[in-house]
């Protein structure tokens, strides 16, 4: 038995035979002209977290390359999007959470991000020069390790492999000169955009303890037709 499910790709389309918890709260979004159909997709909640995560990424990174504004007032702005992030994380994550029995992710996730914004608060009002001529590398770092915990709890190579990534970039930050908060921004940014689009590798299913009968039978009916749709994909 290995740890990781052979079974999947690591990063695949989307497939609609969704489980249970994975179609609370789904968003569709349907893009046509007349009867063409330029873009369709979903989104899960889980999906949602991806890209809510993503755009404060980019907004707070991209503005520090680029807007010049005291630090003090770059430490409020930054610490109230983050707050607004672990909050909508929170929200929309705890059902699926608790279903999947991946709580834990979800604390380390709070606890990295209340973590991450705390040292960065405390090296600009106290003056830390050496945390705050590292803030790209601390929030890369602490990115690096929340995907790794979740690529462990889900037993997925597409978390390992985006935990390598932000390592990587934390190595490439000194070749990027002025511009590293832009090239933090992008590495984290695309990274969420890319999970939030794609289907990624995840453990099989498990016994979901919460769910009813009615609802567990579902998921395996939709587990079915998702290993259907692989078999068919890999002929």
């Amino acid at each position: 038995m290995t740890f990781f499910n052979p079974a999947e790709p690591i990063i695949r389309s989307k497939q609609e035979s969704l489980d249970f918890q994975d179609r609370q709260g789904l968003i569709h979004f349907h893009l046509r002209i007349r009867n063409k159909t330029l873009f369709s997709t979903f989104y899960t909640r889980i999906d949602q977290v991806f890209l809510l995560w993503g755009l404060i990424s980019a907004a707070i990174f991209i503005s520090a390359q680029f807007i010049h504004l005291s630090w003090v007032i770059q430490a409020g702005y930054w610490s109230a999007l983050t707050l607004i992030g672990t909050v909508g994380m929170v929200a929309l994550t705890h059902f699926w959470v608790k279903v999947e029995r991946l709580q834990w992710v979800l604390y380390c996730w709070v606890i990295l991000m209340l973590s991450g914004v705390v040292l960065t608060d405390l090296s600009i009002f106290l003056g830390w020069g050496e945390v705050l001529m590292r803030l790209c590398p601390l929030w890369l770092g602490l990115i690096a390790f929340g995907y790794f915990c979740t690529g462990v709890g889900m037993r997925s190579r597409a978390f390992i492999t985006a935990s390598l990534v932000h390592l990587l970039g934390i190595a490439t930050l000194h070749y990027v000169g002025g511009w590293q908060f832009l090239a933090t921004g992008i590495v984290m940014a695309v990274s969420l955009l890319i999970f939030a689009g794609v289907q990624w590798d995840m453990r099989p299913p498990i016994e979901y303890n919460l769910l009813t009968l009615e609802q567990k039978q579902f998921n395996e009916k939709q587990y079915q037709l998702r290993q259907a749709s692989l078999s068919v994909s890999s002929l």
